[in-house]
């Protein structure tokens, strides 16, 4: 197992490497996925006023592959400009179902040159999946993803 110092540079390493988004996304949603442990991640971009799905790695594809940015959990986090997380989806208001099965979900913003350009949303089917602290390895991630927004 590698730590997640060398994680989070594989992950930057092959965001940087990168020929075009679409090109990266799939292969690192399916990384962040597989370093991470978590049953679900996506890797989103904003456009306009939606936020669209760009890649994702996990169970099934996402119930919204686009939706408007200041929607669930995902327009708390680019309001913010800070991770949000929720461990008992099925009791927040502001969630907007991805997995039926979801029970914790966690959103990252990914910021460039200061503004907010996607999102990674990384998903648990129980509640209570992330403990304080679990945000700090996908803030690191999010960084790493920035080079992909060009």
């Amino acid at each position: 197992m590698t730590s997640e110092a060398e994680w989070v540079e594989t992950v930057r390493r092959a965001a940087g490497s990168a020929g075009s988004i679409d090109e990266a996304a799939s292969e690192l949603a399916e990384l962040i996925r597989a370093g991470s442990g978590r049953r679900w991640v996506g890797i989103y971009r904003l456009a306009a006023s939606e936020v669209v799905n760009l890649a994702w790695s996990g169970p099934a594809p996402p119930a919204h592959p686009r939706f408007p940015i200041g929607r669930g959990l995902t327009g708390a986090a680019i309001a913010a400009r800070a991770a949000v997380c929720s461990n008992d989806v099925s009791g927040d208001p502001r969630y907007l179902t991805n997995q039926p099965t979801t029970g914790s979900e966690l959103i990252v913003p990914i910021l460039r040159d200061g503004d907010v350009v996607g999102t990674l949303d990384v998903e648990e089917a129980h509640p209570n999946a992330f403990a304080a602290g679990d945000e700090r390895p996908f803030e690191a991630i999010a960084e790493a993803l920035s080079p992909l927004y060009r």
